[in-house]
C-alpha cells in the first residue's frame, strides 16, 4: 500500500465526463489498496475566460482581485471531483489552498510557495479520506488568496506530494507521456519510459510544455518521483504506462542526446554599432531586468576598427514590442546605430546528460543543419545542451533531421 498524489489537468477534467472519467482513475488506485490525494486544475479554458472578465472591467486591474476571481475555477473543480467520487461510495472532501494551507508570498498572479503544512490533510488521507485540493493557488501571510502561475497546479501536486510524503505524484494529462522531440511534428518520436530530473528540467525550460518548471525543479529538490501518463488511456499510474522522471542513476541506459525541444516564443534583437567599452552590457540589460523582461539567448561580435560591436538577444515575443520601445528610450545613453528586431525565429535545443562525458555532440548538431541548408543565428550551450537560433520557417526539417541524426527514431 502506497500513498499516491494524483493531479489532473485541465483537459483531463474538461467537462463532467470527464471529471468521472478521472474519478474512474482515482477509484481505480483505492481498489488497489492505495491512499490517495488528489489535485486539480480548472475545466479547460475557465481560467483564460475568468481573466477576460477582470480585463473585460479594465486592462489594469489589481493582481490581488485577479487571483480571487482566477482561483475559483479550481474550486469548482475540487468541489465536482468530490461529488463524483461520493457517487462512486467513496469518502472525499474537496480542500482548497488555504484551507491546506499552502502559504506563498504575496507576488500575486505568480506567487511562489514559501511553507506547505499539509500534517490535516495526510492524516485525513491516512485515516482513508480521499483529500482533493484545487491546484493553482495558495494562500498569503495576510489571508490573501494567490495564485502560482501558469502551470501552477503541477507544483502544487509535486509540492503536496512532497508534504504527504507519497511515493510519486502521478501527473494525467492530454499525452501519454515525455516524447523525444513534438510527436506532432516529428513523426518517428517515441515516448521515453524513464528521464533524469535535469534531463526533463531542461526540456521544460526550452519549451517541452508536458510540465512546468517549477514543478520539475521542486521534485529534484526533494527527490520525489514524477509520472506523466494519459488521461484518456485505459491504463493506471499504478500500471506504469507513462514516463517516470526520475533519478539520473536510475537509468541504466543513457543516450547522449535524450531528446529535442523547442520553441517559437522567441524573437530576436540586435543593436548594430554599439560602442564597445565596459558597462555598456549594463545599459542595455539593467533597464529591461527592471521591467521584468527576461533575455535569453546573448552574443557579442568582436570590436571593428571603429570599436563598436553588434548585440545580439533574445526576449520573448511577448515582450518584443515593450523591449523596443526601452531601448528606443535608452538609445541616448547606449548610443547604438540601428535596432533589428524579427520575431520570426525559432530556438531547438537538444538536451542529455550524456552530452556531459561525450565529445563532438554539438559539431554533429551543426553539420547537419548545414546539410539542410539552415542558418544558424544565435548558439547558446549548457552542461547538457546546445541551443540555435534558426529560421521559423525551417523548424519542422531542423526537428526531423536532428532526431535522425542523433539516433532517436523510433525503431
Amino acid at each position: 500500500m502506497s500513498l499516491l498524489v494524483l493531479k489532473f489537468g485541465g483537459t483531463s477534467v474538461g467537462d463532467i465526463e470527464r471529471i468521472k472519467n478521472a474519478a474512474a482513475k482515482v477509484a481505480a488506485e483505492v481498489k488497489l489498496g492505495h491512499k490517495v490525494a488528489v489535485v486539480v486544475s480548472a475545466m479547460a479554458g475557465v481560467t483564460d475566460q475568468l481573466i477576460n472578465y477582470c480585463r473585460s472591467i479594465t486592462p489594469h486591474h489589481d493582481p490581488r482581485e485577479q487571483d480571487a476571481v482566477v482561483s475559483t475555477g479550481e474550486m469548482v473543480t475540487a468541489g465536482l471531483m468530490a461529488i463524483a467520487l461520493q457517487q462512486r461510495g467513496l469518502n472525499a472532501r474537496s480542500w482548497h489552498g488555504w484551507q491546506v494551507p499552502l502559504r506563498t508570498d504575496s507576488s500575486h498572479t505568480k506567487a511562489r510557495i514559501m511553507e506547505f503544512n499539509a500534517d490535516a490533510l495526510r492524516q485525513r488521507v491516512m485515516d482513508g479520506e480521499i483529500a482533493v485540493m484545487a491546484g493553482f493557488q495558495g494562500v498569503t501571510a495576510d489571508g490573501s488568496i494567490s495564485t502560482l502561475g501558469r502551470g501552477g497546479s503541477d507544483t502544487s501536486a509535486v509540492a503536496l506530494a512532497i508534504a504527504v510524503k507519497a511515493e510519486r505524484c502521478d501527473i494525467y494529462t492530454d499525452v501519454d507521456g515525455v516524447y523525444t522531440s513534438d510527436p506532432r511534428i516529428v513523426a518517428k518520436a517515441r515516448k521515453m519510459p524513464r528521464i533524469a530530473y535535469e534531463e526533463m528540467l531542461e526540456l521544460a525550460s526550452l519549451g517541452a510544455k508536458v510540465l512546468q518548471t517549477r514543478s520539475v525543479e521542486l521534485a529534484m529538490r526533494y527527490r520525489m518521483p514524477i509520472q506523466v501518463l494519459s488521461t484518456f488511456a485505459n491504463a493506471i499510474g499504478s500500471e506504469l504506462p507513462g514516463t517516470l522522471v526520475t533519478e539520473g542513476n536510475e537509468i541504466m541506459e543513457q543516450n547522449t542526446v535524450t531528446g529535442l525541444a523547442h520553441t517559437k516564443d522567441e524573437a530576436k534583437i540586435t543593436l548594430v554599432k554599439v560602442a564597445d567599452r565596459p558597462g555598456i552590457a549594463a545599459a542595455v540589460f539593467v533597464p529591461l531586468a527592471q521591467a521584468n523582461i527576461i533575455v535569453d539567448m546573448i552574443v557579442q561580435t568582436a570590436a571593428d576598427e571603429e570599436q563598436t560591436t553588434d548585440m545580439t538577444f533574445t526576449v520573448s515575443r511577448n515582450d518584443l514590442e515593450r523591449t523596443k520601445k526601452i531601448l528606443e528610450s535608452e538609445r541616448q545613453k547606449i548610443n547604438y546605430k540601428n535596432l533589428l528586431a524579427d520575431s520570426g525565429v525559432t530556438k531547438v535545443s537538444l538536451v542529455g546528460v550524456g552530452m556531459k562525458s561525450h565529445a563532438g555532440v554539438a559539431a554533429t548538431m551543426f553539420k547537419t543543419l548545414a546539410e539542410k541548408g539552415i542558418n544558424i543565428q544565435v548558439i547558446e550551450t549548457s552542461e547538457i545542451s546546445t541551443s540555435v537560433l534558426i529560421s521559423e520557417e525551417y523548424t519542422e526539417l531542423a526537428l526531423r533531421a536532428l532526431h535522425t541524426a542523433y539516433g532517436l527514431d523510433a525503431q
